[in-house]
C-alpha cells in the first residue's frame, strides 16, 4: 500500500486539470456570433492572418533546415554511433511523429472552442521547447557519445510527437481562419518561401559544420534552429482566431474511437480518398532509394548527389507556388491527380533510365509531388465534412496515411534487395492505380456537399 493519502492524489490531479484548462483557455467566455458575423470577421482579419501565418511558415522552415532529420541529425548521430538501429529509430520518429498521434488527439480537439490555444500555448511546450534542448544535447555528446545519442532520439521524438499532437488543431485553425478558396495559396506560398529559406539554411549549416569542430559546430547549428523556430512561434501567436462554439458531444476516448469505423463506413467518398492517399504513400516508397540506385548503377560522385537535391528543391519550390493557386481555383482533387500522374512519370523514368542524367527529372518531379501532397493532402480532407467533424476526418486521414508511410519504406527496402528497377516499377504501378482512384472514384468536395456528421 502507498503512504500517500488519497486526497493528496486527487488534489494533484485537480491542479493538473486546472493548469491544462488554463493552458487551453477552456474557461474563457465564447462570444456569441452568427455565421454571417463569423464570416465577416474572417474576411476582416484575412490580410493580417495571411501575413503572420506566412511569416510563421517561412521562419519555421528556415529553422527546420538546421535540424533536418535526413541530413543534419543523421550526420550528428553518425558522430556518436554506427548502430543501424539508432538510424532506424530516427527514421521512424520522423515519419510517425507527425501522423500517428493525430487520430488520438482528434476527440479532444473536436471539443475545444479555441484551437489557437492548443497550437500556441501547448505547442510551445511540446514542439518548440525541445528544439532549444538540442543545444545542450550537442555539448553532452562531446562528453559522452552514448548519452548524446539517447538524448537526441528522446528530444527529437518529443519534438516530432509534439508536432503530431498539435497537427489536428493547427489544421482546424487554418480552416477556421482562411476562406476555403484561399487556403491553397497560403500553404503554397509558405512552402515556396520555406523552400527558398530552407536552401539558404542548408548553405549556412554546411558552412558552420565545416568551419567549427565537433561538437561546437552542432551547438551553433542547433542554436540557430531554436532561435528561428521561436521567432516562427511568435508570428503564429499573432493569429486572430474566429473563436466558435463547438457542438461535439463529450465522450471518452474509448467511446470516440468506437465511433470511427461507422464514420468511415458511412462516407464512401472518405473511403475512396483514404484508398487513393494510401496508394500515393505506397508509391512514395521508392523516394529514399533513388540516390542509392544511381550510386549502385553508375557510381555517381558526391557532387551529382548534391545536384539531385537542388533539382528536388527547384521542383518543390515552383510546384508549391503553382499548385497552391491552382488548388484555390480548381480544388485539391485535381492537384492530387497531378501528383499521382507525376509519380507515375517519375518512376517510369527511374525504371527505364539509361544514364544518371534522367534522375534530375525524377528528383524535380518528386519535389513537385511533395508540394502537392503537403498542400492538397492536408487541405482536401478539410472540405470533405461538416466543419464540426474536421478534427475527426483529419485524424483518420493523416493517421491512416502515416501508417502506410511508415510501412512503405520497409517494403521498398525488400524490393530494392531484389532489384531497384523492380522497386521503381511497383511504385509507378501504385501511382497509376492511385491516379485512377482519384480520377474516377473520389468526388470533388466543392461540387459534392459533405455528408452530415454521424453522432
Amino acid at each position: 500500500m502507498t503512504d500517500t493519502p488519497i486526497p493528496d492524489v486527487r488534489r494533484r490531479r485537480g491542479l493538473l486539470k486546472a493548469a491544462l484548462a488554463w493552458l487551453l483557455e477552456i474557461d474563457r467566455p465564447i462570444p456569441e456570433r452568427t455565421p454571417d458575423e463569423l464570416a465577416a470577421e474572417v474576411e476582416r482579419n484575412y490580410p493580417w492572418n495571411f501575413t503572420v501565418n506566412l511569416l510563421d511558415g517561412a521562419f519555421f522552415w528556415f529553422g527546420s533546415a538546421f535540424i533536418s532529420s535526413s541530413t543534419i541529425l543523421s550526420l550528428f548521430l553518425s558522430k556518436l554511433t554506427t548502430n543501424p538501429l539508432a538510424f532506424g529509430v530516427l527514421a521512424v520518429i520522423t515519419q510517425a511523429g507527425w501522423y500517428i498521434p493525430q487520430l488520438l488527439t482528434a476527440n479532444i480537439s473536436e471539443q475545444l472552442p479555441r484551437k489557437k490555444a492548443v497550437v500556441v500555448n501547448l505547442g510551445f511546450l511540446t514542439e518548440r521547447l525541445p528544439v532549444a534542448l538540442l543545444v545542450p544535447t550537442a555539448w553532452v555528446a562531446g562528453q559522452s557519445p552514448l548519452a548524446g545519442a539517447l538524448l537526441l532520439l528522446g528530444i527529437y521524438g518529443w519534438h516530432s510527437l509534439g508536432a503530431g499532437v498539435l497537427a489536428v488543431s493547427w489544421q482546424d485553425l487554418i480552416a477556421r481562419t482562411f476562406p476555403v478558396n484561399r487556403r491553397g495559396r497560403l500553404l503554397g506560398l509558405t512552402q515556396f518561401l520555406g523552400a527558398g529559406m530552407g536552401t539558404l539554411g542548408a548553405l549556412v549549416s554546411t558552412w558552420l559544420l565545416e568551419r567549427f569542430a565537433f561538437p561546437t559546430n552542432f551547438v551553433y547549428t542547433f542554436a540557430i534552429a531554436a532561435v528561428f523556430v521561436t521567432i516562427s512561434w511568435g508570428f503564429l501567436a499573432l493569429t486572430r482566431e474566429p473563436v466558435q462554439r463547438v457542438t461535439a458531444p463529450r465522450r471518452s476516448n474509448r467511446e470516440y474511437l468506437a465511433t470511427l469505423p461507422e464514420v468511415v463506413r458511412g462516407d464512401v467518398n472518405l473511403r475512396h480518398f483514404l484508398l487513393a492517399r494510401a496508394l500515393l504513400a505506397l508509391g512514395g516508397m521508392s523516394v529514399g532509394f533513388v540516390t542509392v540506385s544511381a550510386v549502385s548503377r553508375w557510381q555517381i560522385p558526391d557532387a551529382t548527389a548534391g545536384l539531385y537535391t537542388f533539382a528536388w528543391l527547384i521542383g518543390q519550390t515552383f510546384g508549391n507556388l503553382a499548385l497552391g493557386f491552382l488548388a484555390d481555383r480548381r480544388g485539391h482533387k485535381l492537384n492530387l491527380e497531378i501528383a499521382a500522374a507525376l509519380g507515375l512519370t517519375a518512376f517510369m523514368l527511374a525504371w527505364l533510365a539509361p544514364n544518371p542524367t534522367w534522375y534530375f527529372a525524377v528528383f524535380a518531379l518528386n519535389g513537385i509531388i511533395s508540394g502537392a501532397l503537403f498542400v492538397s493532402g492536408i487541405l482536401m480532407v478539410l472540405e470533405m465534412c461538416d466543419p464540426a467533424r474536421r478534427p475527426t476526418y483529419t485524424g483518420i486521414a493523416n493517421t491512416a496515411v502515416g501508417v502506410v508511410g511508415v510501412a512503405a519504406p520497409l517494403l521498398g527496402a525488400a524490393l530494392a534487395e531484389v532489384d531497384y528497377r523492380l522497386l521503381f516499377a511497383v511504385s509507378a504501378l501504385a501511382y497509376l492505380v492511385g491516379f485512377a482512384v482519384f480520377r474516377w472514384w473520389v468526388r470533388e468536395p466543392r461540387t459534392s456537399p459533405p455528408q452530415l456528421p454521424l453522432s
